[in-house]
């Protein structure tokens, strides 16, 4: 019996490659975001801190306040507000980054659906042809056989 090869395998496992390619690229970009998210998050709550800070330095009920430390932490504040946009742009950067290789990777992943839907396709014109030959190989058998009983 005929064995099938698709003709065009290399090209499906390049698109398989490619698509692991385009996988870890996404996972690197969506762990990229994650970590920027998490600095952001880690900048905001320091900035809450040093604000409650700044809050309760004018609320105590010590008649004298410490303007070196009112002065301090009002600029930490200021600092951290300035370190956030930084990294809220960071984090823009990573989000788009990871869009774009999760556009990549859908269209990886189509193409190599693609070329599986072809190479089913080839397979089921293969397995016809075989039929065919079968049919033919048995229609011969039997016109063989049927000549040689009229004598």
């Amino acid at each position: 019996m005929a064995k099938f090869v698709y003709r065009m395998q290399n090209i499906l496992n390049l698109k398989e490659k490619m698509e692991d390619q385009k996988k870890s690229a996404y996972r690197n970009a969506a762990a990229k975001l994650e970590e920027e998210e998490n600095i952001l998050n880690g900048l905001e709550q320091k900035k809450k801190s040093y604000e409650e800070q700044l809050k309760e330095s004018f609320s105590e009920t010590v008649p004298i306040l410490d303007l070196m430390e009112v002065k301090k932490l009002h600029e930490a504040v200021e600092i951290m507000k300035g370190q956030i946009r930084f990294q809220q742009i960071a984090v823009a950067n990573a989000r788009r980054k990871a869009e774009i290789a999760r556009l990549e990777l859908g269209e990886a992943m189509q193409e190599r659906k693609i070329q599986e839907k072809l190479k089913e396709h080839a397979f089921e014109q293969f397995k016809l042809e075989i039929n065919e030959d079968e049919k033919k190989e048995i229609d011969q058998l039997v016109s063989f056989q049927y000549g040689k009983k009229k004598p």
